[in-house]
């Protein structure tokens, strides 16, 4: 993944309207319309942020007549994922250590 892509994909996930609808399409692909529904925006308003998730390819579109219908696409969130993955590491130490000290103090 390109650099772009990459901070495409955090841009993407930084609104929190987005981040609502990536939830919703995890569940299901949907419409414009049914996403729409979810929210208290115009429909032209949704539909920008869901150019920001397809250009970020965290959504694919398909036609179906005159909808369009929206898919997550989950494996394009592996930057996040590796993002938090330092984190997690970064907390397990903390928390270990933090362990290991109250487990010292119990023993006194």
């Amino acid at each position: 993944m390109s650099i772009n892509r990459e901070s495409d994909v955090f841009n993407a996930i930084s609104h929190r309207a987005r981040r609502q609808m990536l939830d919703l399409l995890t569940e299901d692909k949907r419409s414009v319309s049914d996403i729409a529904a979810h929210f208290e925006m115009s429909r032209p308003a949704v539909s920008q942020h869901l150019r920001i998730l397809l250009d970020a390819g965290l959504v694919s579109e398909q036609r179906h007549g005159r909808e369009r219908h929206y898919h997550f696409v989950p494996e394009q969130l592996s930057p996040v994922r590796d993002w938090i993955a330092g984190y997690e590491r970064f907390w397990d130490d903390r928390l270990q250590r933090l362990q290991k000290h109250l487990s010292k103090g119990s023993t006194k």
